[in-house]
């Protein structure tokens, strides 16, 4: 029988994350190439210009400008690639079940508290609520049908009231609809929200929650979201 490895996983280093990074966000945006190549010849052109400009004028300061101009081209355009990523993201999960569980356990950061499981879901529809705690209060999230949704985001809604009393409780849709939520905006607009509670009362509400969720491990929950597919890679 063959002794497993101990040696760690190989992590992928810089310049293969970035190869990662560029071939996903060329999928959507296929003039990319050309926006980073302009990104870069604007900045090389503007560090020459202040060489010429910024007195003395010699040869050794016009290099040096221009080696700086391509240093902020290279920022720039990671930084325009990361943005434009994670839009690519947004647009491959936009309209996929589980889309949103996914932007709620990755993308709100320390202050709030979520899962990728839904906390209710219709077993035949596949219409799934998920829930959010953090310092703005508890914010329910229905994903699907709006009206066939109303039955279980009106039950989830009723349990948050019922155990965290006082706790403002938001209900958001995901959708294109009137008064819904892009799934590209679903994490800014929670953010967005204002503090209500403080720290203590927040940890307080998620364990009364959690007490008196039912447990979904039994129930189909929908699928369609693959994470390590649908996260826009990222140069570390």
């Amino acid at each position: 029988m063959a002794a497993r490895s101990t040696a760690p996983e190989k992590r992928p280093g810089f310049f293969s994350q970035i190869r990662t990074l560029f071939t996903f966000t060329r999928k959507a945006y296929p003039w990319l190439p050309w926006l980073l190549i302009g990104i870069m010849i604007l900045a090389t052109g503007l560090g020459v210009a202040i060489g010429f400009l910024l007195p003395p004028v010699a040869l050794w300061s016009i290099i040096l400008w221009a080696i700086t101009g391509v240093m902020l081209g290279i920022l720039a355009s990671l930084m325009t690639m990361t943005r434009l990523s994670t839009s690519a993201m947004y647009k491959q999960i936009d309209g996929m079940p589980g889309a949103a569980g996914h932007v709620l356990s990755t993308s709100l950061g320390r202050k709030w508290q979520s899962s990728e499981m839904p906390v209710g879901v219709n077993p035949k529809t596949q219409e799934a609520v998920y829930r959010a705690v953090g310092r703005g209060g508890v914010v329910i999230v229905g994903e699907g049908a709006r009206g066939r949704l109303t039955r279980l985001v009106n039950d989830e809604r009723s349990k948050a009231q019922r155990v965290a009393a006082g706790v403002p409780v938001t209900v958001l849709y995901v959708g294109h609809g009137a008064d819904e939520v892009p799934i590209a905006k679903l994490a800014s607009t929670i953010k967005a929200l204002p503090t209500k509670i403080d720290r203590a009362t927040m940890a307080a509400v998620i364990k009364r929650l959690e007490s008196v969720s039912q447990s979904l491990a039994s129930l189909p929950i929908p699928k369609g979201i693959d994470p390590t597919k649908a996260r826009a890679p990222r140069p570390r």
